[in-house]
């Protein structure tokens, strides 16, 4: 049977303190080919981060590894001093070696020069939401862990988030801190991670679902854009619709580099999917799901 559609709330408090809307901005598109180096048209990127402000985005997703550092550089110059209620998040545990390449490294003095350099670039004293990009296979998932509770400690982090994690992993970690959010790769026809999701709806944690656009799957995409068709939408902003009445946990942080899009994006939480478009949608991504690729960033 499929899941029935949950009660629509157009905002989330991560951690219990931090009240955003759940139409977020994902900022690792704003970067070069490959997310190396700098965006063609750097004016643009500007204009992007600056007009998901005006439209009442005030939840931007990021990380040291988008560039590396374009992207936490592009914020700062774009939107510092930032408006009170954005909140920025970022991520660590991630290196760079050139396009489309990311080794795992979250070693502690990495994770150090990596969270420094955030605070620096994005000219702040601490970081809202600092998120493990991936947690490391090469050493104890323990000495991750340390450094973290270490740096919330100093006050370096308010708030500790993952990303690509198992619930054992998530359980594991919260012995040694509160986690506030996952971050893994979801969409309505990839439901790899979805007991995963589920945890975190029943947990009171954020679900920050990375590539929400689709697995790819033919059959799932022709009923897409059937839906679409019928709300005068693209397929993009049913599919986010779709996310965001799945779980009130879901935050979505599409990433784009025009501003156009931009807009379209947040169009999308204006979709008022019935619940028979819902289970439609949910029916053929369900049946349909691929595991996706869990080794490119998110």
């Amino acid at each position: 049977m499929a899941d029935t559609p949950k009660t629509f709330h157009p905002t989330f408090s991560i951690g219990g303190d931090l009240t955003v809307n759940r139409m977020g901005y994902g900022a690792m598109r704003i970067t070069g080919e490959g997310i190396w180096g700098p965006p063609k048209d750097r004016e643009e990127a500007i204009r992007v981060l600056q007009r998901t402000v005006e439209l009442g985005i005030n939840f931007i997703d990021t990380a040291d590894s988008y560039g590396p550092f374009i992207s936490e550089e592009l914020i700062a110059e774009a939107l510092y001093p930032y408006p009170k209620e954005l909140v920025i998040a970022t991520k660590g545990g991630l290196l760079r070696t050139g396009p489309n390449q990311w080794p795992i490294n979250s070693k502690p003095d990495h994770l150090k020069e990596a969270l420094e350099g955030s605070l620096q670039r994005l000219k702040l004293d601490r970081i809202d939401l600092y998120q493990l990009h991936r947690v490391d296979p090469e050493i104890p998932f323990e000495q991750t862990l340390e450094f973290l509770q270490d740096a919330q400690e100093q006050g370096l982090i308010k708030h500790i988030g993952l990303s690509e994690v198992t619930i054992e992993q998530i359980q594991m970690a919260q012995k040694y801190v509160e986690i506030v959010s996952v971050q893994n790769m979801y969409s309505f026809d990839n439901r790899k991670w979805e007991a995963e999701l589920m945890y975190c709806e029943d947990n009171a944690m954020a679900f920050i679902p990375w590539y929400p656009l689709g697995g790819g799957n033919l059959k799932a995409q022709e009923i897409i854009e059937q839906v679409a068709q019928k709300y005068e939408a693209t397929p993009h902003q049913v599919a986010l619709s779709w996310l965001l009445h799945r779980s009130p946990c879901i935050l979505l942080i599409p990433g784009t580099s025009k501003v156009k899009h931009l807009e379209e994006n947040y169009q999308a939480a204006s979709i008022p999917l019935t619940e028979e478009d819902y289970v439609t949608l949910d029916q053929v991504g369900a049946s349909t799901f691929t595991k996706g690729d869990s080794s490119a960033s998110g």
